[in-house]
């Protein structure tokens, strides 16, 4: 006779590394409110050579204010009948818990991530310049070759913070798997044991290359031919191009609040349990001017 025997451990589900998040001001004090408002000082008073006429005129100066929106997030209701915590060789209460708690934070650092990229003006995207072209891979609807990022392409970010006057402390680049293997396939041995040795695995940074702290994530985000950002819960488009997010971890904000644990034990009418979770969370780029967060989109071929 055959038998089938139950294992006690359950296969868990895998997750993205969302240390890039930590990586910004953290304005989790405030995600009980409805919104959060980021003062920014407006320009500074001219100065003049030699000033020859007196008194000179005086002049206000006008700040600005960014304010962004707290999302608040839910998991759809989940049900454990009771026969499952009875003839279940595993935990499947704590599996389910665990599992959707672990999903709502990842969705939250998701959103966090792409309120980033939102906030990305036009002339702060650019584009992949490699000689070398894989397939599209953001999705099965996008279509045609795109060019592979190379270590120049890293340099011209370099350069544009350079030129905004972004601190140099506090740079860092997050790039999906794909890209990631295309820089790696572009550094030369050198290159590549310096940008090893620079790695800091416990802060997620897997190398330091011109001064950009190289993180890395299974996705980051995509954008449209127009340079927008097409949101991952959007419809797939034949040309979304895959796109890394650089930023300077002054010029982001994040908001994470606690998961909040809703349950129905012994329910009467469901004869089990029924469990559900809610999360507060936002974010936003903290500067007016735009400064120090950039897109390079991995150019259509």
């Amino acid at each position: 006779m055959n038998i089938s025997i139950w294992q006690t451990t359950l296969v868990e589900n895998f997750y993205p590394d969302n240390s890039f998040a930590s990586k910004s001001v953290d304005d989790s004090a405030f995600v009980h409110a409805h919104k959060v408002i980021i003062p920014n000082a407006g320009a500074p008073s001219k100065v003049q050579k030699n000033r020859t006429v007196k008194p000179a005129s005086v002049n206000q100066r006008t700040d600005h204010d960014l304010e962004y929106e707290i999302d608040e997030l839910t998991t759809d209701p989940i049900y454990i009948p009771n026969i499952d915590t009875v003839e279940l060789s595993y935990d499947k209460r704590n599996s389910i818990i665990s599992n959707d708690r672990e999903q709502l934070r990842n969705a939250a650092e998701e959103n966090i991530l792409e309120r980033w990229g939102l906030g990305v003006p036009s002339k702060n995207v650019l584009f992949t310049t490699g000689t070398t072209e894989r397939e599209a891979h953001t999705s099965e609807t996008a279509t045609g070759k795109r060019k592979c990022i190379t270590k120049a392409d890293l340099l011209k970010i370099m350069t544009r913070m350079d030129a905004d006057n972004v601190p140099k402390e506090g740079r860092h680049i997050l790039l999906d798997a794909y890209m990631y293997a295309d820089l790696l396939e572009n550094l030369s041995e050198s290159d590549k044991w310096m940008f090893q040795n620079s790695a800091d695995v416990q802060r997620g940074i897997v190398g330091n290359l011109w001064g950009l702290n190289v993180m890395t994530r299974s996705q980051v985000l995509r954008v449209k031919t127009d340079k927008s950002l097409l949101s991952w819960d959007q419809e797939a488009v034949a040309g979304e191009m895959a796109a890394a997010l650089a930023w300077h971890d002054k010029s982001v904000s994040r908001a994470m609040g606690e998961v909040k644990m809703f349950d129905s034990t012994n329910n009467p009418l469901y004869y089990g349990d029924i469990y559900s979770f809610l999360l507060r969370t936002g974010g936003s780029v903290r500067r007016y001017d735009k400064k120090g967060i950039y897109l390079l989109a991995e150019a259509a071929k």
